[in-house]
């Protein structure tokens, strides 16, 4: 099957991987270049009230570190909420603690899900109604947070004249699994979304958010409906920037990796889940285009690696135009990985992800269109 496929291609598909390849390499760096050079510094320290909003559902592992790292702030004006979304551990007890000695914390119960809802946009949508702050900045129960970043959201979105902000927090990888399924997520801005376009369209598509931390404008957020609009969306956090850029308003995509972390998931089935039930979404759960999508990735995203050797063994003509696409595709991940200051080495590991993202994409089309749907955080979505 193999060597049918490699035989079969056309000298067109050699000379358009070329371009292809040339093209994500480009847009990596400019990426990077973007990202880097309109992040500004925490330079604010008070200003307008800021409402950190924070969805908790089973979280008494992580919710006590996150919140001792937003009580430590060098930013004056802000209020934590907490909505303790119907947790069956130890969470309620843990925020009451805390709540108890710090008046900044409040916390709320979370009302049930109603059944045109999925869970964390409706705890966004209950805990936005509650916050007073000018600035809403939503971020994970799982985040820790350095001293300014309350700090870093207001110089940003100031500074940018921005109604919305998100990007790259820093990552924590601790087994393999992780490795090679939660980069997935530098994708968009590696392999598809070119952020420089974002300043001057007004097509939502350029847009882009990353749920763990996410700065808008309350005024703004209110304006555009809040939740209403993504609020049976696995992937609220990418719908709301679009749905915000829609709206006309100013969204940007930057680097926050000095001033947020996180460890998203502890395993590799963790991780395919969380990440996985986001994908057919993102494509608006379309068969055609999931389909087409996959057949992209896996000629002009995965295929180059096992080609080279094909080419090697055969002695193609074409085997060193292969090399220079392997080449490129290695630094444009190596440089991904540098950018958000991670092990340099993992980039040698894209063909994986790649191999891994197709696995996701059938595994999420498969959950969707059987009913099945995910179950996450004790609850079926999807």
């Amino acid at each position: 099957m193999f060597t049918f496929l490699a035989e079969l291609l056309s000298p067109f598909y050699y000379s358009a991987l070329g371009y292809a390849a040339a093209y994500f390499f480009i847009l990596s760096l400019a990426n990077h270049y973007e990202m880097w050079r309109f992040t500004r510094g925490p330079e604010v320290l008070d200003g307008p009230l800021v409402s950190v909003l924070i969805p908790a559902r089973n979280e008494a592992k992580n919710i006590g570190n996150c919140l001792a790292s937003l009580q430590n702030q060098i930013y004056k004006n802000y209020e934590i909420l907490v909505l303790n979304d119907n947790s069956s551990d130890g969470t309620a007890a843990i925020l009451d603690r805390i709540a108890a000695g710090d008046s900044r914390v409040r916390v709320f119960t979370g009302a049930p899900l109603p059944e045109d809802w999925y869970g964390k946009p409706f705890a966004l949508h209950q805990l936005s109604r509650a916050a007073k702050g000018d600035i809403l900045v939503f971020t994970d129960a799982d985040t820790i947070h350095s001293p300014a970043s309350i700090s870093w959201a207001v110089s940003n979105i100031q500074a940018l004249k921005a109604d919305m902000i998100s990007g790259y927090i820093g990552q924590i990888f601790l087994k393999f699994g992780e490795v090679i399924t939660v980069p997935l997520m530098f994708f968009l801005t590696g392999f598809v979304i070119p952020l420089f376009i974002n300043r001057f369209v007004k097509v939502s598509f350029f847009s882009a958010a990353i749920g763990q931390y996410i700065v808008i404008k309350n005024d703004v957020f209110k304006a555009i409906g809040g939740c209403e609009a993504f609020k049976k969306k696995t992937s609220e956090d990418i719908y709301m920037a679009r749905h915000v850029k829609q709206m006309g308003y100013n969204t940007c995509f930057l680097n926050i990796t000095e001033h947020v972390k996180c460890r998203m998931y502890k395993d590799y089935r963790s991780a395919i889940e969380g990440i996985g039930k986001n994908v057919f979404d993102f494509l608006g759960k379309n068969t055609i285009v999931l389909f087409l999508a996959a057949v992209a990735v896996f000629f002009f995203l995965f295929f180059p690696f096992p080609l080279l050797f094909f080419c090697i063994a055969k002695s193609s003509p074409w085997t060193f135009e292969i090399l220079i696409v392997n080449i490129l595709y290695t630094l444009s991940w190596i440089f991904m990985f540098l950018g958000q200051r991670l092990n340099w080495w993992y980039g040698f590991l894209w063909p994986l992800m790649f191999l891994n993202l197709l696995y996701m994409a059938a595994w999420s089309w498969f959950r969707t269109v059987s009913g099945r749907g995910f179950l996450w955080k004790g609850r079926r979505v999807g």
